[in-house]
């Protein structure tokens, strides 16, 4: 009996909501509730199976804390019977179920029997969810009014809109259709709806004598929230160069903006499928790259292979984390496992997708970190041929240059990189590969400018404390030294003098007699010789 069903469900959300009246939030236990009419099979065991079960699952998935929800053929058989109030909340495509199934939502506590018999429900409209990566870019406002600003302000937008396109897997709405709402004063929720998109982006574009001032924000088009905002100023030179600087660092801004909504989104998630594993995944690794850090990335990318063998976002990001793992020395003894394994998943992601940029840093990066410098800078600089904006290429040819004993070169890449993105989530690696550099070059003053760098955008990363600790030593100040050394050791506790020297990436002579000042610096410092 569906009558019977949902009456149950009633008694029992009135009886939970008694039962955590008195309750503080986290002790609460809530349920949701989803109820469906179909066929059933029922196996040998009594477990019962097919779709009229998963339909049942997945509406419950999709329900409020604390709420009901049921199908229409469930409320067909329940019309003028319930004395509650039904919300039709339309047609919902749900996961693995071929069709939309239209759902309504049952309010526990309110009684509203006149809507219910009188009212009749409005015919319901095919809709579907929006694509995770999907955003319609707005005409940039232009904000002092000279006309003449104008082609640019547009080609800011138009210019953006196509490198957002480039993000895999993401759905961009065209120029032509972002343009259409040009000067008009629309709800972006509204926009939302019309395009069905999950995110617009916005933004003005103001020129005060010498500066350009680009102001933008990012919105969750379901709910009207601001995700992001961010301002970039730039003095106003070359136009076209300005802006193609200007739309490479909104969209590497945007790109770690993306992975961190959709990582949201997937905390909530009932049952998480290979994408929301893989933003997660993401997300992780763009708090900082630490030991738990990396461990935590890896079972998730692992996660969304085993649901999804072909997802090669996943099998790229896999890739990209075994082979800075392995740079770093995070496998110790077992850093040529490590090698191997991102090795083996890069070269499987490039069967996959061979002019995808991310393959080759993420191969420039593995290489880089096993003795084939050479080969390392021609897949960094394939990726960034690939995809200009694609910052990581450039920090695979500046790794691949450091271990290749090339480190009078490393910091022009660097530069490069924080001109393409300037805030981007992976600064404190590069900024620690510059200090590197000028320390192996013995340039410790200007190595403590960029390790602080480092560690200012984020302090959670081993290696740029590993080079501070000897970069202090060496210059004489042992407290300091001493201190910074408790840090790492913190982060790392299996640093020891002899894993550093065990774990050399290279056998490149000029880069094997500039680490040995590491080495004598770390000593300095108390590091164990393990």
């Amino acid at each position: 009996s569906v009558v019977d069903a949902v009456r149950c469900s009633l008694d029992v959300q009135r009886g939970m909501t008694r039962h955590n009246a008195d309750l503080v939030p986290e002790k609460r236990i809530e349920f949701r509730v989803g109820i469906h009419l179909g066929d059933v099979m029922v196996d040998g065991d009594g477990d019962l199976l097919g779709d009229g079960v998963n339909i049942a699952a997945r509406i419950e998935g999709i329900c409020a804390p604390g709420g009901i929800c049921i199908s229409r053929a469930a409320y067909d058989q329940v019309e003028g019977k319930i004395d509650k109030t039904f919300t039709d909340l339309g047609s919902r495509e749900l996961k693995n179920i071929a069709r939309p199934v239209r759902v309504f939502a049952i309010d526990p506590e309110t009684t509203n029997t006149r809507r219910l018999k009188e009212q009749p429900i409005a015919p319901a409209t095919p809709s579907s969810a929006p694509p995770r990566l999907s955003i319609v870019v707005l005409p940039f406002a232009n904000l002092g009014g000279d006309p003449e600003q104008e082609y640019f302000v547009d080609g800011v937008t138009e210019s953006l809109t196509t490198d957002l396109s480039r993000i895999r897997n993401s759905v961009v709405i065209g120029r032509h259709t972002a343009f259409s709402y040009k000067g008009k004063s629309v709800d972006l929720r509204q926009i939302g709806r019309e395009l069905n998109v999950r995110y617009v982006l916005e933004g003005s574009i103001q020129r005060a004598g010498s500066r350009i001032r680009i102001s933008v924000q990012l919105i969750d088009a379901e709910s009207g929230a601001h995700l992001w905002a961010d301002r970039f100023d730039r003095d106003y030179g070359d136009l076209f160069e300005m802006q193609d600087e200007i739309v490479s660092r909104l969209a590497n801004s945007l790109n770690a903006q993306f992975i961190a909504a959709e990582a949201r989104r997937a905390e909530h998630a009932v049952n998480l499928d290979a994408m929301d594993c893989y933003f997660r995944a993401q997300a992780t690794i763009n708090r900082g790259f630490n030991h738990a850090n990396v461990a935590e990335a890896r079972a998730l990318f692992e996660q969304s292979l085993v649901l999804d063998p072909a997802n090669v976002d996943a099998m790229i990001g896999l890739a990209s984390l075994l082979g800075i793992a392995a740079g770093n020395n995070f496998g110790g003894d077992q850093n040529a496992s490590l090698v191997l394994a991102a090795e083996e998943m890069a070269i499987r992601a490039h069967a996959v997708a061979p002019d995808n940029a991310a393959v080759h840093s993420a191969l420039g990066i593995i290489y880089a970190s096993s003795n084939r410098t050479a080969a390392a800078i021609a897949e960094g600089e394939h990726a960034f041929k690939l995809d200009p904006n694609h910052v990581m290429g450039h920090l695979a040819i500046s790794v691949a240059k450091l271990f290749g004993g090339r480190c009078e070169e490393v910091e022009a890449h660097i530069e490069q990189l924080l001109r393409l993105s300037p805030r981007d989530v992976f600064l404190y690696a590069w900024c620690a590969v510059a200090g590197s550099a000028k320390f192996l070059l013995g340039r410790d003053e200007e190595a403590l400018v960029w390790l602080r760098r480092s560690i200012e955008a984020n302090s959670v990363y081993p290696g740029a404390h590993n080079v501070m600790t000897a970069t202090l030593a060496m210059l004489g100040r042992q407290e300091e030294a001493r201190q910074e050394a408790k840090i790492m050791l913190a982060l790392s506790p299996n640093t020891s003098i002899r894993r550093y020297l065990n774990a050399a990436r290279t056998d490149n002579p000029t880069y094997l007699a500039q680490r040995q000042r590491v080495v004598e610096g770390l000593r300095k410092a108390g590091i164990p010789e393990g």
